[in-house]
């Protein structure tokens, strides 16, 4: 992971936003405001590797679940859970999406934001399996989640 790190930053403009590093399910974050940047790394660092975006492990849903109308109870237990800020209210609807490998949780998180007015409650993308939990209202936590289902099952390659 620190080679690839070292590779991205000094041949583009990205800015390390995360770097997690384990044996076997190492991951970085990157960003730029120029997507074309992004893309770019992502490519230098697929050179690097003599790979290809297609050789990548393909993505496994391992569980996925929606639970509606949360009771004050449960929302209080998640919440104290997660100390990140964004918190899960009674009534709304929470979604559970779970993907092997991790990584791929990510891109689900990404494209359910874009699909719907919906709560992060919490993104875990490290080791074997990656976790997204989604909150909001009935109608947008099923939009969400059937674009985050959809973005795992056919990733987009560019």
């Amino acid at each position: 992971m620190h080679r690839l790190t070292d590779i991205a930053l000094k041949a583009t403009r990205v800015h390390l936003a995360q770097q997690v590093v384990e044996r076997a399910y190492g991951s970085m974050v990157i960003h730029q405001r120029d997507q074309s940047d992004v893309r770019e790394a992502g490519n230098i660092m697929l050179r690097h590797l003599r790979a290809q975006a297609e050789d990548r492990q393909s993505c496994r849903v391992a569980w996925s679940e929606t639970i509606r109308g949360m009771t004050p109870d449960h929302c209080v237990l998640i919440n104290r859970q997660d100390r990140r800020g964004s918190m899960i209210l009674p009534g709304q609807s929470m979604f559970i999406l779970e993907t092997e490998p991790a990584g791929y949780i990510v891109y689900a998180a990404n494209q359910a934001e874009k699909a719907a007015s919906i709560t992060l409650i919490d993104v875990r993308a490290v080791g074997a399996f990656g976790r997204l939990v989604i909150s909001g209202r009935e109608g947008d936590v099923d939009e969400a989640a059937a674009a985050a289902i959809a973005a795992v099952e056919r990733p987009a390659v560019t």
